[in-house]
């Protein structure tokens, strides 16, 4: 009786979520709680919610919000919020939960609940046959009584043994290589079909001749050394963005028109020449064909966002997979890619062709977005914050990280949008951490 109250997941908060394996696994639609879920009860949204919601959306997800709250109170919280909304939801009723997937035009199989309350969020979702995930709910420092529903609720969920084992408990991909390599053959192939399926009109022009104006500029180094690192890794890291390169130099993006990484490089085996490098699986850093694409992807996105050109699809690894060489580049090191399922792609939303240029030397990595003619507008990235912290014996870099759009004649601000809300996983030698950035 009291497995209907159980949630199939647990998370600390919607932004402790693992947005990306859900979207491994299949899951394309999100319905959310409000109050006490995203905010505190009665609050409006906020800048961290509404970036939320921008990622997710770049990712792929629907969303519906899903409230026993009345409709003002729903028209306040969305005013920056891009997502359809039921409100008087009369939660726990099956009906309101199936009407959300009927929005999103989802089967529930591809559909997950993210709430903070067992007995409207989590026993909803469980009879109308969705997936959940119970978050903590959004409390204030002052607030010292929880309520007795609160207590109950944790009474039901102590029964709960997966609650007990949840740290334990491996995905299907983490099994063995086998599972791991079934689990990435599928991605693949429902990558294959969406976009088969989809009206999206992809970039593949390219032309060898440079169009005048520079957007941005960047360049990064090819190998790191140091200490516990494989040169050998590093070497082939090198090569493999060389012959990736080759693919992307002097692409145009026409207006309309999305840059997908992996469409325009095709696959990374070793017949086309590409070797191991360093990957990230299961949280750690080992070989694999064609690894080191991630530092050409984020060589890309700094381009990206330093341009008016809109992201569409971003996914992140740890921003800490080395110590900072020399002055911080935020997200220097932050975008995952992984042939083909996460993929790294951006719209070109404005009124004239972009174009993308890259190119390596011996050991340097460089790159360009051009234009026909000048943009009005400058930006830049802005890192707030930045320091590292020890959470359960593992350090984390933290930090904010934003975009700031200003008018190019007059240096004006006209805006700023959060871009990361940084919690990366430190994935080098604690010892090299600056002592003067830690904090308790």
């Amino acid at each position: 009786m009291l497995k209907r109250f159980f949630p199939s997941y647990y998370a600390e908060s919607v932004f402790a979520v693992d947005y990306d394996e859900l979207y491994k696994k299949g899951c394309r639609g999100i319905i959310f709680d409000i109050d006490n879920t995203l905010v505190h009860h009665g609050d409006d949204s906020n800048e961290q919610v509404d970036e939320l919601f921008r990622r997710i959306g770049r990712m792929g997800f629907k969303t519906v919000l899903l409230t026993d709250n009345d409709e003002e109170r729903v028209v306040r919280f969305v005013k920056n919020i891009d997502s359809p909304y039921i409100c008087d939801a009369g939660k726990p009723d099956p009906e309101s939960f199936l009407k959300a997937l009927d929005i999103m035009q989802l089967t529930k199989d591809k559909a997950v609940v993210i709430g903070d309350q067992i007995f409207t969020d989590i026993l909803g979702a469980n009879k109308a046959g969705i997936a959940s995930i119970l978050v903590n709910f959004v409390r204030l420092p002052e607030e010292k009584h929880i309520g007795k529903r609160r207590y109950l609720e944790k009474l039901i969920l102590s029964f709960d043994r997966r609650k007990k084992r949840r740290k334990k408990r491996k995905l299907f991909c983490e099994i063995n290589p086998f599972c791991y390599m079934l689990s990435e053959k599928k991605g693949i192939l429902q990558r294959h079909v969406r976009d088969i399926l989809s009206r999206e009109n992809f970039a593949k022009t390219v032309i060898s001749e440079k169009l005048p104006c520079v957007i941005s500029r960047k360049s990064s180094g090819l190998i790191k050394r140091g200490k516990d690192i494989d040169i050998r890794l590093q070497e082939n890291k090198a090569e493999n963005i060389r012959l990736a390169c080759k693919r992307l130099n002097g692409l145009v993006i026409h207006p309309g028109e999305v840059f997908s990484f992996w469409r325009t490089i095709g696959s990374t085996t070793k017949r086309k020449g590409y070797k191991d490098g360093r990957v990230i699986i299961g949280g750690r850093l080992v070989a694999g064909i064609g690894g080191g694409l991630c530092n050409l992807g984020s060589l890309i996105n700094l381009l990206v966002l330093d341009s008016p050109l809109e992201v569409t699809e971003f996914h992140t690894h740890s921003d800490a997979l080395a110590p900072d060489n020399g002055k911080r580049v935020p997200l220097g090191s932050g975008t995952s890619v992984s042939y083909n399922y996460i993929d790294y792609r951006f719209r070109n939303n404005t009124d004239q062709n972009v174009q993308l240029l890259l190119w390596c030397d011996e050991e340097k990595l460089y790159g360009e977005l051009r234009s026909e003619k000048e943009f009005t507008e400058c930006f830049k990235l802005v890192e707030e914050d930045h320091h590292f912290r020890k959470e359960d014996g593992k350090y984390y870099r933290i930090s904010k990280i934003y975009k700031v759009t200003s008018d190019r004649a007059t240096g004006e601000t006209l805006d700023k949008k959060l871009v990361l809300d940084n919690h990366s996983e430190v994935m080098f030698d604690y010892d090299l951490i600056p002592g003067e950035q830690i904090r308790d």
